[in-house]
């Protein structure tokens, strides 16, 4: 495919609606993104954040109050990096179109820009095994789904600071789940009130993400035995997660705290043409990142 585009290429060819087609295709599209995360705008090239521990719990009163003190948590630095993606088109080929199909090249590149960002979005999910530190770094250095989890307290991470599990998704694996999901404790080594309510999986889980949740009755069992799942967690399939087996149980108020998405240049789309080369350009272009600063809002089951 000869780039830039050519009339001998293409023959007779365009529209001139570019950007208003591109824009009226991009906000139609559907995205995951803004369920997943905290939506905000950035003014600067990086965004750095830390967190500080939980206090201890109170100790009885004998005429003097006692004073606690808290612990400095991990830092995360998230870094905004660019994207764009174009298209050129000969003067000609732009002017002498009757059929339209120029028009759905801007859907293209309205589509690829969605896509982009979806890929990125559910990278957190698709690396969250491993350290991943292309858009953000946290200093706690371990991976966000881990059974090795620390604290700057120097309390006893012996129980509570495990969020990663291998069970293949079952409504016997979902309940063993939920039962250490909620006993996730802070940088005290104190139990916490964390509640899954949301289960994320690809689209090869669905069968059996929605007969674990929707079903009346206990999957799997020919008795009259009530299906303690049911209606409990919300459901939901991102096809841009990439293990066909991999599945997620989140707590979705404590991820909106935790998990940020940072808009420094949202989307935009532009024009313009070459003199000496007659030759119209059109790019898009966009500048984000994300990242998360505590760990305590999710739970990962990586599948062996």
């Amino acid at each position: 495919m000869p780039v830039p585009h050519v009339a001998t290429a293409f023959g007779d060819l365009l529209d001139k609606r570019v950007t208003k087609i591109f824009y009226d295709t991009y906000d139609q599209l559907p995205s995951l993104i803004p369920t997943m995360y905290s939506m905000e705008t950035s003014s600067d090239e990086t965004e750095r954040w830390s967190s500080v521990g939980a206090l201890p719990q109170f100790t009885e009163f004998t005429g003097s109050v006692s004073y606690s003190s808290q612990a400095q948590g991990y830092d995360t630095t998230a870094t905004h990096l660019e994207w764009a993606n174009g298209i050129q088109i000969e003067r000609k080929l732009y002017d002498d179109d009757r059929h339209g199909i120029w028009e759905r090249r801007p859907s293209g590149l309205a589509i690829s820009a969605n896509r982009t960002r979806e890929v990125h979005g559910a990278r957190m999910f698709n690396l969250g095994f491993s350290v991943d530190t292309r858009f953000a770094n946290n200093s706690e250095a371990v991976a966000l789904f881990s059974n090795s989890h620390t604290t700057t307290s120097g309390a006893s991470t012996a129980t509570g600071f495990d969020n990663l599990v291998t069970s293949a998704m079952s409504a016997t694996a979902l309940a063993a789940a939920r039962i250490q999901f909620r006993g996730f404790r802070d940088d005290q080594a104190e139990r916490i009130n964390v509640m899954p309510s949301m289960l994320l999986y690809p689209p090869d889980l669905y069968d059996i993400a929605y007969e674990i949740v929707e079903s009346s009755g206990k999957p799997g069992v020919a008795t009259n035995d009530k299906n303690v799942h049911m209606g409990k967690f919300r459901l939901v399939e991102w096809n841009y997660l990439t293990d066909t087996n991999n599945w997620f149980m989140i707590d979705e108020s404590a991820m909106k705290e935790y998990v940020v998405w940072f808009e420094r240049i949202p989307l935009e789309f532009a024009f313009a043409e070459e003199i000496d080369t007659i030759i119209a350009k059109w790019r898009a272009y966009m500048r984000y990142s994300m990242g998360w600063f505590d760990w305590r809002w999710g739970m990962g089951a990586q599948v062996t």
